[in-house]
């Protein structure tokens, strides 16, 4: 169900049972009023009869009967009074007086059944006894003109309840129409446009959906632009390699010599084991844009982080003849208590020792140093300038005059990884001015 037509099922429900409660309030107190006006009319009628009998003014206290503080006035003639003396004799009665039954006990009001028929009586004792007076009326009267009352107000609200109930549906409808409006902007966009909708023109109660909304959209453009940036980085990075790919296998294909079909296809594997490498980088970048955050921390096991890295690039340190210094502080002193991904900081590690290792000079050493707030990698290559060192980490730029093969993708990575722990990695000379240092800490 929509939510127009849920709101107009509330209120086509509601506005009836509200109506109907204020009806019935009505009635209550309109039984009231008019019951209040009759019985005043009455106690009135019965002291001026018995006024007239015992020949004193109004204002005499010899009555005995308290006032009255019910208040109204009547200008009717559907009262009965009847009179009776101290041996219950009639004394004097109307026409319809003479229904009422003689109750010498009686004061005050009474009700009574007359010819089948509910009465209200007053019965009001002279002082010294002489006579009784009653005065009485017949209860379909007050009925009669509490109907006319509550008819009165019951026809022109059945009247206007159509008109009540047309208007609510305008109302309602008008009321949605900023929803209705934001439903058509949405349809009417393309795609691929994902700009955020205004809010500040919004009704407040739509303010929160359109901001989620908002932020969602911001999701959605931020995944798009990493899936549209990781396609453009992988057909620019891998159109070199399929190319050399290509060449290499028409070469080993034309290969007549052993040495020459030895060399190509050793050409040709180095090619295969750097797009695998690439690819493997290339997933790897990709998987760490779309984290955002870690899914588990716990305490990190350097040695065993630090072993596996290190099986990882010792290929590449043998066939470099590199050889790998791994430092560790000196008692009591511990490496950094760091929390986080164990395989996530390992690949960090293996990055940074393969960067090490494979730009190092053939038969130099890597030194992998823990201290209690840091790590650091570093080799004895030649030192970077200032702004190769300030480049590192741009993805597909590599420092010219390299001939290792590689894809700049291995920094990129690692700045990512240390960015989910909170740490900063950070590149420098050696104290000599040689080589370059890879530093991991705090931020």
């Amino acid at each position: 169900m929509s939510l127009r037509r849920r709101l107009l099922v509330y209120l086509l429900i509601c506005a009836p049972v509200v109506w109907l409660l204020a009806l019935t309030a009505s009635s209550f107190r309109a039984r009231t009023e008019v019951n209040e006006l009759f019985d005043t009319e009455m106690i009135r009628l019965a002291r001026q009869v018995q006024l007239t009998l015992i020949g004193v003014n109004a204002d005499d206290d010899r009555l005995g009967v308290p006032a009255s503080p019910l208040g109204g006035e009547a200008d009717l003639d559907d009262l009965a009074i009847a009179v009776w003396d101290r041996q219950g004799k009639v004394v004097l009665v109307d026409r319809e007086g003479a229904q009422l039954p003689l109750r010498p006990d009686a004061v005050g009001f009474v009700d009574l059944t007359v010819n089948a028929q509910p009465w209200r009586a007053y019965y009001l004792q002279s002082p010294d006894g002489e006579w009784l007076v009653a005065a009485g009326q017949n209860l379909y009267e007050r009925d009669e003109l509490v109907y006319d009352l509550i008819g009165s107000q019951l026809i022109p609200w059945l009247l206007m309840l159509p008109i009540l109930l047309l208007a609510m549906g305008w109302a309602v409808r008008e009321a949605l129409a900023p929803m209705r409006a934001v439903a058509d902007e949405l349809q009417q966009r393309g795609a691929d446009d994902l700009q955020p909708i205004p809010v500040a023109t919004a009704p407040v109660e739509l303010q929160p959906m359109l901001q989620a909304m908002n932020e969602l959209f911001g999701r959605i453009e931020t995944t798009l632009a990493r899936e549209r940036r990781f396609t453009a980085d992988a057909a620019h990075e891998l159109r070199t390699p399929l190319a050399v790919l290509s060449a290499q296998w028409d070469r080993l294909r034309g290969a007549q010599a052993e040495a020459e079909r030895e060399q190509a296809m050793q050409a040709l594997r180095s090619g295969i084991e750097r797009m695998a490498r690439l690819v493997d980088q290339l997933l790897r970048l990709s998987r760490l844009e779309a984290a955002q955050g870690l899914a588990q921390r716990q305490a990190l096991d350097w040695p065993a982080v630090a072993r596996e890295a290190l099986g990882e690039v010792l290929p590449l340190a043998e066939r470099r003849h590199i050889q790998f210094d791994c430092r560790w502080p000196a008692a009591p002193q511990l490496p950094p208590a760091w929390q986080g991904d164990a395989s996530l900081m390992t690949v960090l590690l293996r990055n940074l020792l393969d960067n090490a290792a494979r730009y190092a000079p053939s038969g130099s050493t890597v030194t992998l140093q823990f201290d209690a707030e840091r790590l650091t990698v570093e080799n004895a290559g030649p030192a970077l300038s200032d702004a190769e060192l300030a480049r590192l980490g741009e993805r597909f730029h590599r420092p010219d005059g390299q001939v290792e093969s590689g894809s700049g993708l291995g920094v990129s990575i690692a700045r990512r990884i240390a960015e989910l722990h909170g740490l900063v990695l950070r590149y420098r000379a050696r104290p000599d001015g040689t080589g370059v240092v890879a530093e991991l800490s705090r931020v």
